[in-house]
């Protein structure tokens, strides 16, 4: 399950659109040492459809305008004097004295597949004592939104898509979901073939080392969250020499294969679901989804099954099914501040109206009111199909069922089926879970929430070990939802304003409530 960013951001002039699109779509001849190209800052256009559309960003408070700008960097890493694609970059300037900057701040908030260019001016606010003494700066990662965008499927087509069976209960199902997938990767090959042998990881992270040099910095301050702690890891692990103050937040497990991250998101997005049950029902007013934490649980379950045999009308003229419900709960589950949307669109689903959770899937989803679709759904595919060396038959899904249901009855299945979604990709798979093995790194922040679904706690942990001895400094965060930072945590936020900003780590072991 991808974790969408909320998309905003601003204006270039059409001419300057267009060569912008052209790089990144088509991408450009060798340009010599590109660590010596001069960024060209100025207005931000308003996002691409691939970037999830809407308005250009709005100044932050004090009049700081957003500016954006592209970097080029090679198509293919091994062959660096080749041709060029485009990556988009935006950046809020430092408001402190000259003399206090650091350097440029830069942030991934993970998909992967989600755009830092629309992302960024939506969280801009809260980062605002960073910018006493960095540039904000963040990018959309090859094949993301305007750099080269992984592109699939027509909106019409993904409409079908996201309401397929995804839980097949029989081998005509299995056909039928499996088929689906194939179609669905091989638009992908036949729309996107040439940036999808190069849209790993680790090219990523080489774009982010060109990014620190051009923007003339030393070393790369950076901030990383969810998918982006594993970018940061792999970062880490390519240029240890390089690192300067780095945070990682909402922490991927680094150790984990596909099977064993799936079967973790089954647990963790379980664990969610029970403590958003406990929650409504130990309320003094009546839960109206449920008379305890069990039938929550169990209503929700019955819901998930009735919807599979008769979808109920979503946002006119689509269906809910149990796939975009079992989504849209999902979505809920993200933050705290969501979970009365699920209580508001469970008691409605109960009723007949599949609005809300349809709402919530979509924006999962990445599908704005307009009915486009921004491209993180086929960038987290691309991303994730070439990092990920392990390809799962439907024998062996299948085989896997009953562990997944133990962890989850809810997203158990739902989970297990996803790992078919690599099965008939183009691109070879690069390994079995990233290198983030860093000795000689400077300190890094790790930052794990005990609550969060996505990317749960345990995680923390093991990159902590895998990063190497002498490099991570853990800080826990007893809370909800996916995430730590973003959580407005007074603890949290001043452990980490205080690293980024004064290089002091917290004491290991620090503990957040």
């Amino acid at each position: 399950m991808p974790n969408p960013s909320r998309p905003r951001a601003a204006a270039l002039t059409a001419s300057a659109v267009l060569m912008a699109a052209l790089l990144a779509a088509c991408g450009g001849s060798g340009h010599g040492d590109l660590t010596k190209q001069k960024l060209r800052w100025k207005d931000c256009p308003a996002p691409s459809e691939a970037e999830g559309g809407g308005s250009a960003p709005s100044p932050l408070p004090g009049g700081t305008k957003w500016q954006c700008a592209t970097m080029l960097a090679p198509l293919d890493w091994g062959k660096p004097k080749g041709d060029t694609i485009g990556i988009a970059l935006i950046r809020a300037k430092a408001d402190g004295p000259a003399k206090d900057r650091i350097g440029s701040l830069i942030f991934n908030f993970g998909g992967p597949g989600g755009s830092g260019v629309t992302t960024l001016p939506a969280f801009g606010e809260d980062y605002a004592a960073l910018r006493t003494r960095y540039d904000l700066v963040s990018f959309d990662p090859r094949g993301v939104g305007r750099s080269a965008p992984v592109l699939c499927e027509s909106d019409s087509q993904l409409d079908t898509f996201f309401q397929q069976d995804a839980t097949p209960e029989n081998t005509a199902e299995q056909r039928q979901l499996i088929a689906r997938t194939k179609k669905f990767n091989d638009a992908c090959e036949q729309r996107s073939k040439k940036i999808l042998p190069h849209v790993r990881t680790t090219d990523a992270a080489r774009d982010m080392d060109l990014m620190r040099q051009v923007l003339g910095d030393a070393k790369l301050h950076y901030f990383g969250i969810s998918y982006g702690t594993e970018l940061g890891g792999v970062y880490a692990h390519l240029f240890p020499q390089h690192v300067g103050r780095a945070v990682f937040d909402a922490v991927v497990d680094p150790t984990e294969t596909t099977e064993e991250g799936a079967l973790s998101q089954a647990r963790g997005f379980q664990l969610a679901l029970d403590n958003f049950a406990e929650d409504c029902t130990s309320k003094v007013e009546d839960c109206p989804v449920g008379d305890s934490a069990d039938d929550v649980k169990n209503r929700i379950a019955k819901l998930l099954k009735d919807l599979e045999k008769k979808p109920i009308p979503g946002i006119f003229p689509r269906q809910l099914t149990e796939t975009e419900a079992t989504n849209g709960i999902a979505q809920a589950l993200y933050s705290k501040d969501f979970w009365e949307y699920l209580t508001e669109g469970l008691e409605q689903a109960y009723y007949g109206d599949g609005r809300v959770l349809m709402l919530l899937s979509d924006s999962l989803n990445g599908r704005s009111e307009n009915g486009e679709y921004s491209n993180i759904v086929p960038a987290n595919l691309a991303i994730n199909c070439s990092d990920e060396k392990p390809r799962y038959t439907p024998a062996y899904i299948q085989s896997k069922l009953p562990g997944f249901r133990r962890v989850s009855p809810v997203f158990g299945d739902y989970l297990a089926w996803g790992m078919a979604s690599c099965t008939d990709w183009a691109v070879p798979g690069a390994a079995d879970h990233p290198d983030v093995h860093a000795p000689g790194s400077a300190p890094i922040l790790v930052v794990g929430n005990t609550g969060d679904p996505a990317t749960p706690y345990e995680g923390a942990r093991a990159m902590v070990d895998a990063l190497g001895k002498g490099v991570a400094v853990e800080l826990t965060y007893r809370g909800q939802g996916h995430g730590a930072y973003d959580s407005r945590n007074k603890c949290v936020q001043k452990a980490v304003n205080d690293y980024l900003l004064t290089g002091r780590t917290p004491k290991p072991g620090t503990v957040c409530t």
